[in-house]
């Protein structure tokens, strides 16, 4: 793909795990939205799902494979699906564009391996492993890679060592605290020194508040790399690692992280896109949502094309 695809306003899709847990899926454990996946009789909801993002604006669509890590897998005793629901994922992100129509883009999520809001402290080798299993099974279905809620510089080379060597270009998506570091205690610009490369198509702060995407703009402008976000509506600044509050064993219906997160309910389409014009003014070009942000925000922000 263009390596400066995101030199001119691009749109990102919004919150597909909290859409589907809105339009009516029953999630089971922790698999969060990685449930729609197993059963066909949830895979058309998938496809609705990117489809209301697409028709609302969006220019790409990240697959929805957030939950579909391995270890989340093995948290739910269902490893052995692993291939199936990465593939799956894909293949429902690719039905989508192609019943759109339209010319969008498809990002391949690579998340965090382990936990989400927080760095993962694991052996390197075994975290570069999690990233070629998962990145392997979708490589053949996606335009680039998006680094998904990426908590700590480890994560980032172990990720980057695997795109590299598959040829795929990433989006890289740095998850960020109200102290404009990284949950490692990193700050972006020594990420960006330390790891960026030429396959980098930009940096996105990544399911964070609108307070921190606004901070952290301050320093990505000055990178000399297209930045932007993805922000989430939680009702808390900082969300805890998922560990603390998604706690439903495999065998029971799974939680809303809503529940214990809570949602910015006040927080319209104009709302936000008054917001994201402040950004995009400020130099961004990379806009989307991330949870609890729905088609009608994406809708509204989309306007700022």
């Amino acid at each position: 793909m263009d390596l400066n695809y995101f030199n001119k306003l691009r749109i990102l899709d919004g919150g597909m795990g909290q859409e589907l847990l809105a339009n009516g899926l029953i999630t089971k454990g922790t698999l969060w939205s990685t449930t729609a996946l197993l059963d066909e009789k949830d895979h058309q909801l998938v496809i609705d799902t990117h489809i209301s993002f697409i028709d609302s604006g969006s220019d790409v669509i990240v697959t929805n494979n957030f939950s579909s890590r391995k270890q989340r897998l093995i948290q739910n005793k269902i490893e052995d699906r692993f291939d199936y629901v990465n593939i799956k994922a894909c293949e429902l992100a690719v039905k989508a564009r192609d019943v759109s129509k339209k010319n969008i883009l498809i990002a391949g999520c690579l998340p965090g391996q382990n936990d989400t809001y927080v760095a993962d402290t694991r052996d390197l080798n075994i975290i570069k492993k999690n990233f070629n299993d998962q990145a392997s099974l979708i490589k053949p279905y996606v335009d680039f890679f998006y680094l998904d809620v990426i908590s700590s510089g480890r994560e980032i080379e172990a990720a980057l060592e695997i795109t590299e060597k598959l040829n795929i270009p990433v989006l890289v998506g740095l998850h960020i605290k109200k102290n404009c570091r990284l949950p490692s205690g990193e700050t972006v610009t020594e990420i960006v020194k330390k790891y960026k490369n030429t396959n980098w198509l930009g940096l996105i702060s990544a399911c964070v508040s609108m307070e921190i995407v606004e901070e952290s703009s301050f320093e990505m402008k000055n990178l000399n790399i297209p930045f932007g976000f993805k922000v989430n509506l939680w009702g808390v600044d900082e969300p805890l690692p998922v560990h603390q509050f998604n706690t439903a064993k495999f065998d029971e219906i799974g939680k809303n992280p809503n529940i214990s997160l809570g949602t910015r309910e006040g927080v319209t389409g104009k709302i936000l896109c008054s917001f994201a014009k402040k950004i995009v003014d400020d130099g961004a070009t990379i806009i989307g949502g991330c949870c609890e942000t729905k088609p009608e925000h994406i809708k509204e922000i989309a306007k700022l094309k």
